[in-house]
């Protein structure tokens, strides 16, 4: 039997003899014990707070992230024993599939999202705001890492990716972790936890593990800190209602369980396609991970003359499934996570039945394959049906979470849109159908009580990641029921961790805090051409004023014929009349294009190619006649990785293009990228 271990304060710290016996799913044998007996919580904390979060507050995004991507990589190849462990938790293949390499998948996800932020501690926030009338007075947001801990409270059903879809995100952005996975399968959250340590990529303080009772941890929170909870709606509340997440206004985010629905829409019949890939999608949510997801389908919507199909087609597809060892070939779908779920599962589903009658499924007459179903958590698909789910509603507001569902039939969109209300609030809500204006009007419709809506049709359906896989780039929450939470969502979940602040002063000043140019900040002009010189040794600021240039119509006609590009502005000065211009313009684009003329130095040098444009605005017409010239200023610097030991040392540059006509006015800005060699070729 494994006596489980808690990693705090740097050190690996054995659970007490009479810990609380966690159980093999599958055999129902003890598996583990876990204890958190003789953890000091405020010593955690603080260990977190004064060790872990100053390394990671050090270290800029770029770091961030490649330590993301370096630890992403040592768990990949470590996961053949991640999955050995799962097993005892009753899922099977491809649910450890997704729990553990998507986890991990989590992890690259946020590496790659660095490159959305600058090589800096902090970040900026949205658009400068300019606040005089000559740009003497300017305002700013940056973003900078909470001085706290991130301190997630996990749920049983998902151990690897739990954890790790929250501590890429809170790394990211410069915080450290306190984990506390629920007992009932936090043996594998260790066997992870294990590896991340014994890796040493992560730096000390960066994470703790809890992996027994967590009782009296909230008694410690700080302002700075936040808090994160996955499980039940009771649960959640409780958490939130503590006195000192009040006193201290902690953040609390709550991903609570909730009562999705998948519907069917009026237009699909039994010949359609979409048909086909409703009854797949149903019955994938139900038996993967056992139906145990806080995103699987509890509510099965759809139009009343489709029941019968419906009954049938689903019963087919579920007899079909095969239940056992998951290390049994030919088994489809596990055990639940353990007895007490089992008991807990069996409650609600008699609950239910007090106002709605089983269709499919029968909790005494199963197979399991491999195993005996009387020592395992073992349980078979239960569908109900509700044949006035308005009046009935038990359906939406008791969730059995395992393999169970209902049916209950609607009439129009519109009865589907309230039925999928009726939860309360909802993780996500999946469509299908064929026509597109079912799938805006239910999608407008439901959008206010769901956290993500996934429509789905014959288009998109091989390559969907379906109605239960939230994905790192989109949120991941619900109003309501649901918590009023968000995880993930790409950069807005990173925000969550740190703090945003409006900043004031002029353009020097703030450039000089963020490290990024702002329009009307100093300049700085040196003697050699800003092509001509290192990464290393271009600073924010530095400027090149151009040479000047007449515009001709020469240059406008040879444009055009060059480009292709005939519109009437550019080539026909009959076509003015009712125009906002009083003569023909030179195109916006040779404009950029005659600007790069004027700042580029043609010989070679540090500057290995252009990268590309992130912006570019056309703010005034620019006639024949018109003399232009360009301020060329170094805005921004990022540091680039080594792609292996032959790569080129290098870095990206952000200019600001700043292409300015004879008034001293600009016609266009835009924002151009070159990467750069570096001098130091180490």
């Amino acid at each position: 039997m494994n006596k489980l271990h808690n990693y705090a304060c740097g050190q690996w710290v054995a659970g007490a003899e009479n810990g609380q016996e966690l159980f093999n799913a599958i055999t129902g044998d003890v598996y583990a014990t876990a204890s958190s007996k003789g953890l000091d919580f405020a010593k955690m904390f603080e260990y977190a707070r004064n060790v872990g979060g100053p390394k990671l507050r050090k270290m800029t995004f770029q770091q961030r992230g490649l330590m993301l991507k370096a630890l992403a990589m040592h768990l990949l190849s470590k996961k053949e024993d991640f999955y050995k462990v799962s097993w005892a938790t009753g899922a099977t293949r491809v649910d450890s599939w997704v729990d553990i390499e998507g986890g991990i998948g989590n992890l690259f996800t946020y590496a790659s999202l660095r490159r959305q932020f600058p090589d800096e501690t902090f970040c900026y926030d949205g658009d400068v705001a300019r606040l005089s009338k000559n740009n003497t007075f300017i305002g700013h947001h940056i973003c900078v890492p909470k001085e706290g801990v991130a301190i997630h409270i996990n749920a049983f059903n998902f151990p690897v990716w739990g954890m790790l879809e929250k501590v890429a995100v809170n790394w990211l952005a410069g915080v450290p972790a306190i984990v506390k996975p629920a007992a009932l399968t936090s043996f594998l959250t260790e066997a992870v936890v294990k590896e991340i340590i014994a890796s040493k990529i992560l730096p000390d303080g960066a994470l703790q593990l809890i992996c027994g009772s967590a009782n009296g941890i909230l008694d410690h929170v700080q302002s700075q800190d936040v808090i994160t909870f996955t499980g039940s709606a009771s649960t959640g509340k409780m958490l939130k209602a503590h006195p000192r997440l009040l006193e201290e206004a902690v953040h609390f985010n709550m991903e609570a369980d909730s009562l999705n629905c998948c519907v069917l829409g009026t237009d699909v019949t039994t010949a359609m396609p979409e048909f086909d890939i409703f009854i797949k999608e149903i019955a994938r949510e139900i038996t993967t991970k056992a139906g145990q997801k806080c995103t699987a389908v509890r509510r099965i919507i759809i139009p009343e003359n489709m029941v019968e199909d419906v009954q049938i087609a689903l019963g087919k597809r579920l007899a079909q499934n095969v239940i056992g060892d998951p290390n049994v070939e030919g088994v489809r779908m596990g055990s639940l996570a353990g007895k007490s779920q089992l008991i807990e599962v069996k409650e609600k589903v008699e609950l239910l039945s007090r106002t709605q009658k089983i269709i499919i499924g029968n909790f005494e007459n199963f197979e399991v394959k491999g195993a005996d179903k009387n020592k395992g958590a073992f349980m078979p698909p239960i569908i109900f049906f509700n044949d006035n789910p308005f009046k009935n509603t038990d359906c939406h507001n008791i969730e059995a979470f395992g393999p169970v569902s209902t049916i209950m039939p609607y009439k129009t969109i519109e009865d589907a849109i309230e039925l999928s209300k009726m939860g309360k609030g909802s993780l996500v809500s999946s469509i299908i159908t064929a026509d597109n204006k079912i799938a805006r009007m239910y999608t407008l419709g439901a959008a206010c009580m769901h956290g993500r809506i996934l429509v789905l049709n014959a288009e998109c359906a091989k390559e969907s990641t379906g109605h239960g896989s939230p994905m790192p780039m989109l949120v991941h929450g619900g109003p309501g029921r649901a918590g009023g939470g968000e995880e993930m969502g790409g950069k807005r979940g990173v925000l969550h961790y740190m703090q945003r602040t409006a900043i004031q002063g002029s353009p020097t000043t703030i450039t000089a805090i963020t490290n990024q140019y702002q329009q009307g900040a100093k300049q700085i002009e040196k003697d050699i051409h800003p092509f001509r010189q290192y990464f290393e040794d271009l600073e924010i600021g530095e400027t090149l004023i151009t040479a000047k240039h007449t515009i001709t119509d020469a240059d406008v006609v040879n444009f055009a014929n060059v480009s292709g590009d005939h519109f009437y502005a550019h080539t026909d000065v009959t076509s003015l009349e009712g125009t906002i211009f009083t003569g023909r313009v030179a195109h916006g684009y040779y404009i950029l294009s005659k600007a790069a003329g004027l700042f580029v130095n043609a010989k070679k040098g540090p500057v290995l190619l252009n990268y590309g444009i992130d912006e570019c605005r056309f703010t005034k017409p620019v006639y024949m006649g018109s003399t232009i010239g360009v301020r060329f200023t170094c805005k921004e610097k990022i540091e680039q990785e080594k792609k292996n030991p032959e790569d080129i040392s290098k870095g990206i540059v952000k200019w600001l293009v700043d292409v300015y006509d004879e008034t001293g006015e600009t016609v266009a800005i835009a924002t151009i990228l070159t990467m750069v060699k570096k001098k130091n070729q180490d």
